[in-house]
């Protein structure tokens, strides 16, 4: 029995060495409770509660170390050896600790005793939030998040990708992302794309995909890669969120940025990009391109007569036929105005320009149907060459603007090819321009005077003033020279206004005097398109000068009424409210017209000269002016015959009712002091014979003059 009772401790002694090694070298904690406190436990078990061993068994109450102990102990069926549970670990420091408790009923010393094995749950609880976090996160986000494997093979999608898309889970597990391709990328750029997949793991950028319906739509999107422990690849996780409507408000602002508001065309900015381009592409290349500048002749008077809105609708037509004249390849844009340019890129040979600026030529000159009102308008199309003519972007755009001039100044409606010489005439444009802006600021006009005779009396009725430029250096240059110049550059205004306050300060010389003239201004047609008319300040004028506003007659021509426009009826009003007169100058030689007599409120028909010069009894001319001297005594109008010269033409004109005629039987236009010197000689004639002196005191007058 001494043996048996020795072995056996023996043998307890082992196993209590055993379980001292076991549970002390245990990854776990192992503690024993008895009563309510622990009389064991390991190292491990320790360390996760923060105590030492000896602390730890002191301990009067095991809820200090695990607070939940008796309500889980109350849970523990007697019946039942082991129970598992997940509860809180309290450390010394105060901090909770999520563990996972296993409880087995044992005997230790004679008595009752628990056996706790714990196990520190904190990481697989963290992995575990992470993962409901991240499973939140993909089935709540608003990016679409796709999965697939290291080809590029669906495994799985979140609902954001299914919102997007349009596609079920069920649709794209197990097919590519080819699926959603649009068409828009080439395939050399997935080729790149799957280039730096490979190297890098990563790429970022936008796509054009397309939904399920079909809808083109823009993704801002980031591919990264998951790797296994050797190396290749496990998952590729594309994440990507519509952008469809950044890239149409980028697009429209791009727009606005570069193309003209009115036409969609390229604008300067989008057109210059484009020219420098077409040079590049010509030095690669080694081929040529025409640059074409093209202006719409008289559509500002289109503009002023028909107002803005109708003058944009032509313009937007005008673009349209000028689209259908070239090709998808060459650039149309609007450059201002009334400006147009077109890039011909991979010009063969210059026929085909010549074919393209005749086709332009043809479909512009077609009248315009905009609304109510019909316009005609037509072009001037200037071409340069590149490189031939030019070497860089200035030098070709003025090229061809010089081209288009020169294709004005023949006339309009055509086209020529830049020159060389060309840049000599722009030269001489400008210095003529500086000339005659130094005549305006030096007061190098004057005003020629010609009578107006009542043709029964002989007396003086009127006078016109005619402008004259005494060039310092050229001498008097005649008006068809300047005045046609000065309407397209806008001088015409600085012009006119000298005109009338030179005119006024004559009127007011002879009213000194006691001769009170009327005096007759011509005013041009592009006076009132550029809001030249200036109404209340000629009125001050006359009224400074102590003149009747009646002492001016202004002279318009029919152009100016050709269209009704609400601006210039309003501004002839305003003038014949003013009290001054108007008289429609070279009447009969435009499109004469009734109802234009009765809108506007005209005093004065002028018979043009070339109806009076070859007046002669039973002539076609005489059968003209008596039909206009009757319909303008029917109206109230009175009139006045230009080109009187010769009494026989005086005799006919008188017979046919006309009081008022105007020419070289009674003087040329001469300066005011020749004139006042003829009113003098004038005087000393018998009232009676100054008729009949007319013709002899002209030619008199001009052997002087």
């Amino acid at each position: 029995m001494q043996r048996i009772s020795t072995e056996r401790a023996r043998i307890n002694k082992q196993q209590n060495q055993l379980f001292l090694s076991l549970a002390n070298n245990s990854l776990i904690g192992i503690g024993v409770i008895k009563n309510d406190r622990f009389v064991f436990s390991n190292r491990h078990l320790a360390q996760m509660t923060g105590y030492e061993r000896q602390e730890l068994i002191a301990l009067p109450d095991v809820q200090q170390i695990l607070p939940d102990f008796y309500t889980e102990l109350e849970r523990f069926p007697e019946d039942c050896n082991e129970k598992l549970i997940e509860t809180k670990l309290l450390h010394y420091s105060g901090k909770r600790i999520d563990i996972e408790l296993c409880l087995l009923r044992t005997r230790f010393d004679g008595d009752d005793a628990i056996v706790v094995f714990v196990l520190d749950n904190t990481a697989r609880k963290n992995n575990e939030r992470n993962a409901q976090l991240a499973a939140l996160v993909y089935e709540n986000s608003t990016e679409a998040i796709v999965v697939t494997d290291e080809s590029g093979v669906i495994v799985g999608v979140n609902p954001a990708f299914v919102e997007i898309t349009g596609y079920q889970l069920s649709e794209v597990i197990g097919r590519t992302m080819n699926l959603l391709a649009s068409g828009r990328q080439s395939p050399a750029f997935y080729k790149k794309m799957w280039r730096q997949l490979k190297k890098t793991g990563r790429w970022r950028g936008d796509i054009w995909n397309r939904r399920k319906n079909g809808e083109e739509y823009a993704e801002r999107l980031n591919i990264s890669t998951c790797y296994n422990e050797d190396g290749t690849v496990f998952r590729r996780i594309g994440l990507f969120f519509d952008v469809t409507q950044d890239k149409e408000r980028e697009q429209q602002i791009w727009r606005q940025a570069n193309h003209d508001h009115l036409t969609g065309l390229p604008n300067r900015q989008l057109f210059q990009g484009r020219l420098q381009k077409a040079m590049q592409d010509a030095d690669e290349r080694n081929k040529a391109f025409a640059l074409i500048f093209l202006d719409l002749d008289l559509f500002k008077d289109v503009n002023d007569t028909l107002g803005h809105n109708v003058g944009d609708q032509l313009l937007k037509e005008a673009s349209k036929r000028l689209l259908s004249c070239v090709r998808d390849t060459d650039t149309v844009a609007r450059i201002g105005g009334d400006e147009f340019t077109v890039i011909v890129s991979d010009v063969p040979n210059q026929a085909v320009v010549e074919r393209i600026c005749e086709e332009i030529l043809v479909k512009i000159a077609q009248p315009y149907q905009l609304g109510e009102n019909v316009a005609t308008v037509s072009a001037s199309i200037g071409v340069t060459m590149y490189p031939e003519d030019a070497s860089d972007a200035g030098e070709i755009l003025k090229n061809a603007d010089m081209a288009m001039y020169a294709a004005k100044e023949c006339g309009r409606n055509q086209y020529c090819f830049f020159l060389p010489a060309m840049s000599e005439a722009i030269q001489a444009r400008i210095l003529f321009s500086q000339n005659l802006q130094t005549a305006i600021a030096e007061n190098q006009f004057i005003l020629y005077y010609q009578p107006i005779i009542d043709m029964r009396t002989g007396q003086v009725r009127k006078f016109e003033a005619l402008i004259r430029w005494d060039h310092p250096e050229l001498g008097l240059v005649p008006p068809s020279e300047y005045i046609p110049f000065a309407e397209d550059s806008g001088l015409i205004v600085d012009i006119g206004q000298w005109v009338f306050k030179a005119a006024v300060q004559q009127a007011k010389r002879w009213h000194e005097q006691g001769l009170n003239y009327q005096i007759s201004v011509n005013v041009s047609p592009a006076q009132f398109y550029a809001d030249g008319i200036k109404v209340e300040e000629w009125v001050r004028l006359l009224e400074d000068a102590g003149l009747p506003t009646s002492s001016i007659l202004i002279e318009i021509t029919e152009r100016l009424l050709l269209e009704e426009n609400p601006a210039i009826t309003k501004r002839l009003r305003q003038l014949r409210e003013a009290g001054l007169q108007i008289a429609l100058d070279d009447f009969g030689t435009g499109f004469s017209s009734l109802t234009y007599l009765k809108r506007y409120p005209i005093d004065y028909l002028k018979i043009d000269q070339s109806f009076v010069r070859n007046l002669a009894p039973e002539s076609e001319d005489l059968a003209l002016c008596e039909a206009m001297i009757v319909m303008a005594q029917k109206l109230g109008l009175g009139v006045i015959a230009e080109g009187v010269e010769g009494p026989l033409q005086q005799s006919l004109l008188l017979e046919a009712g006309c009081v008022l005629g105007q020419g070289y039987l009674y003087s040329r236009p001469v300066p005011p002091q020749e004139i006042e010197r003829w009113l003098d000689e004038r005087k000393a004639l018998p009232t009676n014979t100054s008729s009949s002196n007319d013709q002899r005191m002209a030619g008199q007058l001009l052997q002087d003059t």
